[in-house]
């Protein structure tokens, strides 16, 4: 039945006024989130958007879908309850770059860890927009913000990296202004069974603008962003004849026609590939001597953590001499007063 169901973009835009500055990149990724849920042939009571705190946490608002906008730091795990409790929702979590690594940082890796049927989305900004720039856990070190006027001193964290760390099977990266491979990617990460998580590198024209733009610059891009899809070659390049290769064990861009190098020496993308070792390495790809790596990177099938509960329960049913309240109320210690 969900085959027939026939919706547009239209249909999941709410009445609410979208209340984001102009030009800020959400307003793309709102807007691809609503034609990629069209395509998916779900009715729009079976999806349910979660946010926490922040510019990016406003999105329940703007989706006509049933919604739940929470508290710092926990949508992930607010969301990993109604999914466990409804397993028929298509669970969507919006976080952005501090809400999800920071404070919510612990329910980010367990949710990875124990591999639920739902979907987050990570907006990444590299720094803390809804309180007025403060750098965040992805702030490149050295960025000067209102909490670092000198330049912060600490390690970013690689999003990518914390879902290998934390034993995740899906891993995607998309770009705000690239609508089109938005899109293609939440399709993708709907039809996946178990935790999906999709960092989408987003502009804040406000406290971070251009953050990305040396992969978005449009006279360089091409050269700058390597989109990944499964069983294809790693090549890119405004005239497409870059490519990557592994020189010993590490990753190393060549250009095909030089040095001998032919299409076949160019890595094809294996996103199924249950190693993450190469999937590390793709993940944390960064300019200028490499491209960034964009599409799904890592999608490998598992076992999911509402099927293990549902069968644990069902055992435990049908081997426990408990089958009703007056059974549980008799069964134990008890004793007559």
């Amino acid at each position: 039945m969900a085959a027939e169901v026939k919706l547009t973009f239209k249909d999941f835009k709410s009445d609410q006024e979208v209340r984001w500055c102009a030009g800020c990149g959400d307003h793309a990724i709102l807007n691809s989130v609503q034609k990629a849920m069209a395509e998916m042939g779900v009715p729009k009571e079976k999806f349910a958007v979660i946010a926490g705190i922040g510019c990016s946490s406003r999105f329940p608002y703007y989706m006509n879908t049933y919604g739940f906008h929470t508290i710092h730091g926990r949508g992930a795990a607010i969301a990993s309850g109604a999914k466990t409790a409804n397993p028929d929702l298509s669970v969507w979590v919006v976080n952005g770059d501090g809400d999800g690594l920071a404070i919510g940082g612990n329910h980010f890796i367990h949710l990875n860890r124990r591999n639920i049927n739902l979907n987050l989305l990570l907006f990444n900004n590299e720094i803390y927009g809804l309180t007025k720039g403060q750098y965040s856990p992805t702030t490149k070190e050295g960025t000067k913000t209102k909490t670092s006027p000198f330049g912060t001193i600490e390690h970013p964290f690689n999003p990518g990296e914390l879902v290998l760390g934390a034993q995740g099977k899906y891993f995607a990266r998309s770009i705000d202004v690239n609508m089109k491979l938005t899109q293609e990617i939440l399709i993708d990460a709907h039809n996946h069974k178990g935790t999906s998580i999709v960092e989408i590198l987003q502009n804040c024209v406000i406290f971070s603008d251009n953050v990305h733009g040396f992969y978005t610059d449009k006279e360089n891009k091409l050269d700058r962003q390597l989109v990944l899809r499964h069983g294809e070659k790693m090549i890119f390049g405004t005239n497409n004849d870059k490519g990557l290769v592994l020189d010993g064990l590490k990753l190393k861009v060549v250009t095909i026609g030089e040095n001998g190098v032919t299409d076949d020496d160019i890595l094809v993308h294996d996103a199924h590939e249950e190693s993450p070792f190469l999937h590390w390495m793709l993940i944390n790809m960064k300019g200028p001597d490499f491209p960034v790596a964009l599409g799904v990177i890592r999608s490998v099938e598992d076992t999911v953590y509402e099927e293990k509960l549902e069968a644990q329960i069902a055992s435990v049913k049908a081997s426990s001499p408990i089958k009703n309240m007056n059974d549980l109320l008799r069964s134990g210690s008890t004793w007559t007063v």
